[in-house]
């Protein structure tokens, strides 16, 4: 079976361009000129540089060894939190704003949850010289605020999307209505595997180069270059995507994906979409989504910003429907419970993002001589307040 988008970007029957009229010229003239333009020489030396130079990879693969004795196995962790800005969202921006500046975009426009792609995003405008302007949920806002201030000081313009729940699903609407206002000159660098085809093919193409680093450090760490399971969190799920991408076709390797159950699902306060969701179309992509017998979206929660949405990038969904993917639910107190006992047991705050993969090690059975890999995601500065909140 094929993991990977076809040239309509259906994985499986997910994905594709649901759009307005008014999205066409916008969609298809990224889709005819993406491949060719991160196929070109060119591209790829500049891509490769600044993720070197820039971006600071290869990131660590990193052997817990008081996390893997406490779980009686072998968990090594991909250190995505070591990149600049924090987290695997600069990986995806770095290629999408190469991206732009070949196609002569100059404005840039940006939706963001927990503020790391705003963040990225806001990044490399400033580095190119380009517009930014970034539109977030307002609840995000407030519960983002070190994010937000970055993304100012970087020179964006925060714009709050004061909407339905307030978070990301409203920052992703706001964003759209901007790019069909502004079509000639905006380019929208989106954050995650989601949105009308090319997005989760060219989002999940640029956060490869996670998985493909774990190609080699793996195979110079245990011998072989594949690991037994692969753990990480999924909102969109961009990171999953980069994680899991080189192993997609080898079965050998377990992929466990780990959704926000927020206060549980029987609670309906949950970010769970596998659990609660059913097949439909957000935000130009067909896919499994929060939705009530009429059709429209229900509001999504989770302690963390990054993984509260409605939906999954359509490459989960068909990873979901087939069973070539595992998901599972992580509470925010399984979440919370984890960043901790991660800090106190390896000296690493993790993002809430992340956390959330941590917490299924209780949840899986894990053999003393398997290899497991969670994707570290992202770290934890920008949740240090819902953290200092837990303490008090």
């Amino acid at each position: 079976m094929n993991y990977k988008g076809n040239e309509q970007g259906f994985y499986g029957e997910f994905g594709g361009a649901f759009i307005p009229e008014m999205l066409y010229h916008n969609t298809n003239e990224l889709k005819e000129n993406y491949l060719q333009i991160i196929n070109s020489k060119v591209f790829k030396k500049e891509f490769k540089d600044l993720l070197k130079e820039y971006v600071g990879r290869p990131t660590p693969l990193y052997y817990a060894k008081r996390l893997s004795k406490k779980y009686n196995t072998n968990i090594f962790l991909k250190r995505e939190d070591l990149n600049h800005t924090g987290a695997h969202k600069i990986n995806n921006t770095i290629g999408q704003i190469l991206v732009a500046k070949q196609m002569g975009k100059q404005r840039i426009i940006a939706e963001t949850g927990a503020g790391q792609h705003g963040v990225a995003t806001a990044t490399v405008c400033a580095l190119m010289g380009l517009e930014c302007i970034v539109y977030m949920g307002e609840v995000d806002i407030k519960r983002q605020a070190p994010n937000v201030a970055r993304m100012k000081m970087l020179g964006a313009e925060v714009r709050p999307a004061i909407s339905g729940s307030k978070t990301l699903k409203d920052a992703t609407n706001e964003a759209i209505r901007d790019w069909i206002a502004n079509p000639v000159d905006t380019y929208y660098l989106i954050g995650s595997v989601v949105g009308p085809h090319p997005y989760p093919d060219m989002v999940a193409r640029f956060q490869s180069i996670i998985s493909k680093e774990m190609l080699s450090q793996l195979q110079e760490k245990t011998g072989r270059d594949y690991p037994d399971k692969i753990i990480a969190c999924v909102g969109g799920g961009s990171n999953a995507a980069g994680a899991f991408y080189h192993y997609l076709d080898n079965t050998k390797v377990e992929l466990i994906a780990v959704e926000a159950d927020g206060l549980g699902v029987a609670t309906g306060k949950t970010a769970a979409t596998t659990q609660v969701g059913s097949e439909g179309i957000i935000h130009g992509s067909k896919t499994l989504l929060m939705q009530n017998s009429e059709g429209q979206i229900t509001e999504p929660y989770s302690i963390s910003a990054g993984l509260d949405y409605p939906g999954v990038g359509p490459l989960h969904a068909h990873l979901f429907k087939t069973g070539r993917g595992k998901f599972i639910g992580a509470t925010d107190k399984e979440a919370l419970d984890a960043a901790f006992e991660l800090t106190l047991l390896e000296g690493i705050i993790p993002a809430l993002e992340s956390a959330h993969a941590l917490a299924v090690l209780k949840k899986i059975t894990c053999k003393p001589d398997e290899n497991i890999v969670v994707n570290l995601s992202g770290r934890g500065d920008k949740d240090m307040e819902t953290y200092i909140n837990r303490m008090d």
